[in-house]
Parts: structure tokens; sequence; C-alpha cells
């Protein structure tokens, strides 16, 4: 054989066999220890869960940043004044129940405890009306509530539903069905009606009594949260919205200056007779429903290593640092696997590539290491990044995200060594390949794809971070090993998490990223299985 062959051959053999050396030992500088010491302080109780825009959360922030400048990272964002940060600065705006309350008879009744809202309403300053009994609140050609009732600059009160006229048959229909007068937004129809009557403030007295009411009080209650829900734009309510105060039987008696059983007395004088009741109930309320704004002030952090002969090519690698903060009784939801797991892999991801840079491997691409917030509220800080990126989306490789993988799921009781991966495949099958061969050459984990299913329920490939990149056309794998008891509970502590484990998959990620920014070619968009 050519000699300059055999020695061609036999340094070919060498370059590759020193390349994949390089590789494991930079890999191995990824431990369970250095996880763990991270993740002690991340998740411990001083940071008070990371609420999105929280102190604990700025620190966790602080925290991060002070890693990614020790290990020679760059500040990948501009500050106010020009420089460059380490923080990309973003506003989530969010408008909120204040004070809400109704008086009458002397006794005042608390929202979500004695009453609930229907829709919107703004009144800031507590406001008094009289009140008159408006029966169903129901005005059709053969049956009027409002003949004969002046309502105009008062407020009414109305029973929910419609009059039955004998049997299961409603008044109105003649038969069992029932009319726009009944159902889940009928008090639409009701609160509009009686707004063109002159009225301001609408009570609907609901059939719910006892713990059926308490229940349904419970249950609009955590129905309104969406009401308080941050977002990335300024929200404008119009303040004309219909909205309708639901009440007791009990509530609507004190109003109306009568008792329970006469109230429920005249209701059923209405069904008996098919028409409306004569009897005139008045009172008089008093009522606060206060809608305030606010703003939540937060940031992604992003460290950036320049890469060398493809430098303009960037990998974003991503994690959540902030959680759900404070439980209502003031328990703390330390986040340790949700998802101070993530927040720790990338600074043990970042160390090694930093170590591999520092001995002259570093990588061909540049990376981003990305550790947004406000995934808890919605995705904000990606969606924020994916409007806003600090490097052009069309030379972002991939995103590859890490979200959860420090425990382990019901499925997986007896067999801990697996992840569950989610959105290789979506865009890019090469990178789907290129993970698959990363696993079986170097961590030999069951990579379980039951997520990544279009039908699976859980949807979870539209719950973290990587989908806004997704969106986008940016090619992403999802590491996550699934939904425990803990889940968004203060359970989810540090002594919990499986280091050893953990480690594994970030050492996963690790050799995925590096063929992912030292490979001859970009990886390209050839899947569209969203």
């Amino acid at each position: 054989m050519n000699k300059n062959l055999i020695g061609g051959l036999l340094l070919l053999v060498n370059t590759v066999a020193f390349a994949q050396d390089d590789v494991t030992k930079y890999a191995e500088s990824i431990t369970p220890e250095d996880l763990k010491k991270h993740l002690v302080i991340i998740a411990s109780d001083s940071l008070e869960g990371r609420d999105t825009g929280s102190p604990g959360q700025k620190k966790a922030a602080e925290y991060v940043t002070k890693y990614y400048k020790e290990y020679g990272y760059q500040p990948a964002a501009t500050a106010a004044d020009s420089s460059k940060s380490y923080l990309q600065k973003y506003t989530l705006h969010k408008r909120s129940w204040g004070k809400v309350f109704v008086k009458a008879a002397g006794k005042q009744y608390e929202f979500n405890k004695d009453f609930y809202l229907n829709g919107l309403v703004n009144v800031p300053q507590e406001a008094g009306t009289s009140v008159v009994m408006a029966g169903y609140g129901i005005q059709d050609k053969s049956y009027s509530d409002y003949d004969g009732l002046d309502v105009k600059s008062k407020s009414v009160v109305i029973y929910d539903g419609e009059p039955k006229g004998g049997g299961e048959k409603y008044l109105l229909s003649g038969s069992s069905e029932r009319t726009k007068w009944s159902g889940p937004v009928s008090w639409k129809e009701k609160v509009k009606l009686a707004k063109e009557k002159g009225a301001i403030y609408v009570f609907i007295v609901t059939d719910k009594t006892g713990e059926d009411w308490n229940k349904e009080v419970r249950q609009h209650a955590v129905m309104t949260r969406r009401f308080s829900a941050p977002t990335l734009k300024p929200v404008q309510e119009d303040p004309e919205n219909l909205s309708a105060f639901v009440i007791s039987p009990e509530m609507a008696s004190s109003i109306l200056g009568t008792s329970a059983q006469k109230l429920g007395e005249s209701k059923s004088e209405i069904d008996k007779s098919g028409k409306p009741n004569q009897k005139k109930m008045n009172g008089e309320v008093s009522l606060i429903a206060e809608r305030v704004s606010e703003t939540i002030e937060t940031e992604n952090v992003a460290a950036f290593m320049e890469g060398s002969d493809k430098k303009d090519e960037v990998l974003v690698i991503s994690a959540h640092l902030d959680h759900i903060g404070k439980s209502a009784n003031g328990e703390i939801n330390n986040g340790a696997d949700d998802d101070g797991s993530g927040t720790v892999s990338l600074l043990e991801l970042a160390e090694a590539f930093s170590k591999a840079k520092a001995d002259g491997k570093g990588p061909r691409r540049s990376i981003l290491f990305l550790n947004v917030t406000g995934e808890e509220k919605g995705l904000f800080g990606s969606e924020y990044y994916s409007e806003n990126p600090l490097y052009p989306l069309q030379n972002t490789i991939a995103d590859l995200n890490i979200d959860m993988i420090g425990r382990i799921d019901e499925a997986h009781k007896s067999d801990p060594k697996y992840v569950y991966l989610i959105g290789s495949d979506k865009l890019s099958s090469k990178l789907h390949e290129i993970s698959e061969e990363a696993n079986k050459k170097y961590v030999n984990y069951k990579l379980d794809y039951t997520f990544n299913d279009p039908k699976d329920p859980n949807r979870f490939y539209y719950r973290s971070d990587h989908y806004n990149f997704a969106k986008m056309g940016v090619p992403v794998i999802f590491y996550f090993t699934g939904v425990h008891e803990d889940y968004h509970k203060p359970g989810d502590d540090v002594e919990k998490i499986m280091f050893d484990k953990q480690s594994s998959i970030v050492k996963l990620v690790f050799y995925t990223a590096w063929e992912l920014v030292n490979r001859d070619e970009k990886i390209v968009v050839d899947s569209h299985k969203q």
C-alpha cells in the first residue's frame, strides 16, 4: 500500500479519535455534585419560589450571570444606556381586581366568597343606587318582567333562568326546550336588556344554595384568574363590557329587605301563574369593583460564546429561570425540578464548553445560553426573545430546551434511565438523527417519544419555551422527564432530585450540542410535522 496513503489514514484515525476524546473529556466535567451545588442555591427558600419579576427571580438571574462571567461568556443584550448586558429586559402588563365589595342592609359582602362576577366592570369609587326586583329579567312577545317597571338609573335583581309554566315545560317555548334566557351565557342577554332599559348594575340570583353555591363560587374564582393574567402588551379593557353580580338568595333577600323564603315564594308564583310578579320589592345597595393596572419588570439572561469559522450561525440552549413563587397560604414553591433542574443544567453545559474553548477546542458555531422568564405565566420570555431576537432567527440553527429533568414520572418508576424527547423530528430530520446517534454512542438512555405524538392530550410540545422557536421555523428538542406528584407544589425540593440521572441527560444535551456546533453542514429544515 502507498506509504503516503497509509500515513494519511493514520492521521485521519488519530484526528477522529482525538476529537472523540475531546467531547468525552468535556462532557465528563458535567457532574451530579456540581449540579447539586448550584441547585441548592437556585431552589433555596431565600429565593422564595422565583416568581416572575420577584426579588427571588432577580437573585437567580444574578447567580447565573455571575457564573457566565466566570466562564468567559459575553453579554448578549443591550442595556438602556447602550452598554452590553447579560439581561434582556422586558415588561409584562397586568390588569387585575383591586378592591371589590357590595354593601346592603348594613353588611359588607365579600368578592369570591359571598358573590362572584360574570364579565368585567370597573367601579373605582364606591357608588350607591336604588334596587328593584325585576323577576326573571325577561322581555318576550308573550311575557315581560319590565312592563310598568322603571329601572332607569337603578340596579336590578333578577332570577337566573326562565319561568316554567308547570311541570317540566318552559313557559316561553311551551316545551322542554329552553330559550335564550336560560343556559351558561343567558346572563348576557339579561344584562343587555337591563342596560337598554337604563339599569346601571345587574344582580342575578342563583338557584344554588349551601355547598353547591360555595363550590360554584370557588370555581368562578379560579376562572376569573384569566382576568388577572399578565400579557406582553398592555390590555385595553372595554369599560362598557357586559357584567353581572351573581348572588345567593340570602344576599338577594338582604338587598331587597325581605327574606329568602318570601323571595322563593315570589319566584314560585311566577312559575305557577305564568305571569310577571307585580309585588314590588326594593332596596338600596352600594358597591365598588376596582380594576387596577400594574407592570412586572423582568428579564431573560443571555450569555454568548462566539464561534470560530461559522460564528454567524447560533445554537440556543434554553431553560426557564423562574417558578410560581408562594402559594396562597404562604408556602414556598422552590421549583427544584421545575425548572431549577434546567437552570443549573445550563450552567454545567456552559462550563463544559468554556473548558473546551480554554483548551483551544472552542465551537465552530456560536452558542447562546438563554435563561428565560415568564414561562409559568405564558412562555413570555421566550416569546419576547422570538419577537426581539438578539441574533437573527434565520441564523439560529436550533434550540435545545431543558425543562424538568430531575425526577421520574409514574410511567418510569421501574426504569429511571429515560428522557422524553419532544419536537426533535418536527422541523429537521437531521436534528433527530444527531440526537439519536449521540444517545446511542455516549449515553444509552431510553429516548421516549410518547409526548411527541401530535395526538397526545398533554400537548407538551406547546407548553415550554422551545415552542416559541419552533413556531418561527427553528428546529427544537425539548428534554423532559415528566410530571410528578410535586408538580407546582411546595414538595418540589432539592432532596428529591436524582442528580445522577440528571447529569446523564445533561451530557446527552452536550453531545448533541457539540455535534451541532462543530459539524461541517448546518442542519436543514426539511420537515413540517407541527
